[in-house]
């Protein structure tokens, strides 16, 4: 049986080059999909794999300041989703972390979702969100809290249009359940290892690369580092670029964001990578492990299912947890970690990393669909 297929996701533009856009590339590579998402600005870059594709697009499109991302158009992005007319296809992809999921379906179409998470700021980052931006304040910030609470209840209508769902994490699929009450697939996301080399000799420094927001908490792992006085190099940028400027001391290297080859030489030259975030999976881990370069990681999120903390796998241990989001936890599992810096074996790192391989990813995902498709199809 011949189908026609469509692939929906959020935006794509040059500054968006996660791992969701490394799913929406893994996915086109395996099957012909026709392209769809709110704006696109990688279809006119010759850079991106996109290149000279044809794009289906939303309205949002030809918005002011669009290009920089549509985050600014919360309260459309809803109605701007729904607004893609999908009627030809036989089967809808989407890759969601925001609306892509809520597209309008038809009973003989199938749609699969492959969800990075449920949207962040309406449900687990709400109140970080308020806190920390002008948009919370107030006057604005009643608006801001009515706004969020209606996208609370669409996010929960539009997941009933979903056939399945996909997860790109236990932990994901957990935060899937309690928001929608949906049962998930969880097939780990596609990480580019080759990218990154094995090195065996390590230098003596600790490296974090990560966006610079608050919920990642590079100002807590700098805090952590100024009280040690241990080199610490960040690579990365975001709103908090100046605030980590301004409270790093001499032991700390800010440089800002950096070029894929400088980000490799560090990962792969470092003694230990430092993560602090509750991420939905979190690709950074796994790179390092892949340079065979030992994760010091907040013991929550999907670095639960990557990491492996060597207290507890002597023989093939990646890594160390640390127990809370605070200095002094993270202050006392680095004093640790550099009591068992000779256990840890760089070749064990690289296995753990290939095991979530992009040819991994793959065969898992086309296998889910191929499976999900017979059985939409089959006699009731």
């Amino acid at each position: 049986m011949s189908l026609k297929y469509a692939l929906v996701h959020e935006w794509l533009t040059p500054k968006a080059t996660g791992g969701s856009e490394l799913v929406v590339q893994e996915i086109l590579k395996g099957i012909d999909a026709d392209v769809y998402a709110l704006i696109d600005f990688e279809s006119t870059n010759p850079n991106s794999y996109l290149y000279k594709r044809q794009i289906g697009t939303t309205f949002l499109q030809k918005l002011p300041g669009a290009r920089g991302g549509v985050q600014k158009y919360l309260p459309l992005l809803p109605l701007a989703i729904e607004q893609l007319d999908l009627r030809s296809y036989d089967v809808i992809l989407s890759s969601s972390h925001a609306v892509a999921k809520g597209v309008l379906a038809a009973p003989p179409q199938i749609h699969i979702c492959y969800c990075h998470t449920p949207m962040r700021y309406a449900w687990d980052l709400t109140f970080d969100y308020l806190d920390s931006t002008k948009a919370g304040q107030g006057l604005v910030g009643m608006a801001t809290r009515y706004l969020l609470h209606q996208l609370r209840q669409w996010d929960v209508l539009s997941a009933n249009r979903v056939d399945y769902f996909i997860a790109n994490s236990k932990h994901t699929a957990r935060r899937i359940w309690r928001c929608y009450r949906r049962s998930a697939e969880v097939i780990y996301p596609p990480v580019d290892v080759e990218r990154f080399p094995l090195v065996t000799e390590k230098q003596d420094f600790y490296l974090t690369v990560s966006r610079l927001v608050s919920y990642k908490k590079v100002s807590l792992i700098v805090r952590a580092f100024n009280q040690m006085g241990k080199p610490l190099v960040v690579i990365g940028s975001g709103s908090e670029l100046p605030l980590i400027r301004k409270i790093a001391k001499p032991n700390v290297q800010v440089m800002g964001a950096q070029p894929a080859k400088v980000v490799e030489e560090y990962m792969s030259k470092a003694k230990g990578f430092i993560y602090a975030a509750c991420e939905d999976f979190g690709i950074a881990p796994v790179e390092a492990m892949a340079c065979g370069t030992p994760t010091i990681a907040y013991g929550g999120g999907g670095a639960l299912e990557t990491v492996l903390d060597i207290r507890e796998h002597p023989e093939s241990g990646t890594g160390l947890f640390f127990p809370e989001q605070t200095e002094a936890a993270l202050v006392e599992t680095i004093e640790r970690f550099e009591q068992l810096q000779g256990q840890f074996q760089p070749e064990m790192g690289r296995q753990r990393a290939l095991e979530f391989a992009p040819k991994i990813f793959q065969e898992r995902y086309f296998s889910f669909v191929e499976q999900c498709v017979r059985q939409f199809h089959a006699p009731s």
